[in-house]
């Protein structure tokens, strides 16, 4: 893993509602807490990127970065001050989705809520849609 990618684990969200929402993804409020302390040390960065990729045992996975400006087709969440970047090819898979932050003992991680997944894999890192 790069100096510049963020961990991230995916959970798949049954029996909830798509509520409209004007945003393809809502932040909680530990997620947008942590977003703002990973950029506050980095001036050149103006937020995180969301993107999504073919791997793992069970077909995509998310990525995150640090990005330094917006892509053409990259769609804009902005929430309390805080800007995330949802790449083209991620945007439909992330419809209805909360990003959460959680920390345990063992671990610190950005979390997906994403009602739109049919599975995920064991280790929670990889889905289909």
């Amino acid at each position: 893993m790069s100096a510049s990618m963020v961990r991230a684990t995916v959970r798949a969200v049954s029996k909830r509602k798509i509520l409209p929402t004007r945003a393809a993804l809502t932040l909680t409020p530990a997620a947008v807490n942590k977003i703002r302390v990973l950029l506050q040390d980095k001036p050149e960065y103006i937020g995180l990127k969301v993107g999504v990729r073919t791997r793992g045992c069970n077909g995509l996975t998310y990525t995150l970065d640090y990005t330094k400006e917006k892509d053409k087709s990259d769609e804009e969440v902005l929430q309390d001050g805080v800007r995330v970047f949802i790449e083209k090819k991620a945007q439909l898979t992330l419809l209805g989705t909360e990003m959460d932050f959680v920390e345990s003992k063992l671990s610190s991680e950005f979390v997906f809520n994403n009602p739109n997944i049919k599975g995920t894999c064991g280790c929670g890192e990889s889905f289909n849609i």
